[in-house]
């Protein structure tokens, strides 16, 4: 059985579970976003335990209490698409981290 790869790319955002645009989750609205501007996919993972460039530890506390988790939202697309939208993405960034790799996906 033969298989197919078509070449893509994976933008990873970290930023904290409190970080906002405008009345609503950050990570709620690079969803939106992706989405209305025909992105292929992007999924909020939602982390236990981290740190970014403040060195402060965020957790889950007592009772499943969070101190600003670290969020984590993967978006992938063509090269060709992702780089249209990357420059609005980082704009809504402040103090998170973005990353681009060069990815294969599998067609199933």
């Amino acid at each position: 059985m033969s298989m197919e790869y078509e070449e893509a790319l994976l933008v990873r955002m970290f930023f904290g579970e409190n970080d906002r645009h405008g009345d609503k989750p950050l990570y709620k609205h690079v969803v939106e976003l992706c989405r209305k501007r025909g992105i292929a996919g992007a999924t909020v993972f939602r982390g236990l335990l981290g740190y970014g460039k403040s060195s402060v530890i965020h957790k889950v506390g007592l009772l499943g209490l969070s101190s600003d988790l670290p969020m984590l939202v993967e978006i992938i697309d063509c090269e060709e698409k992702l780089k249209q939208i990357l420059p609005e993405l980082a704009e809504l960034l402040k103090g998170g981290i973005i990353t681009v790799e060069r990815v294969k996906v599998l067609k199933t």
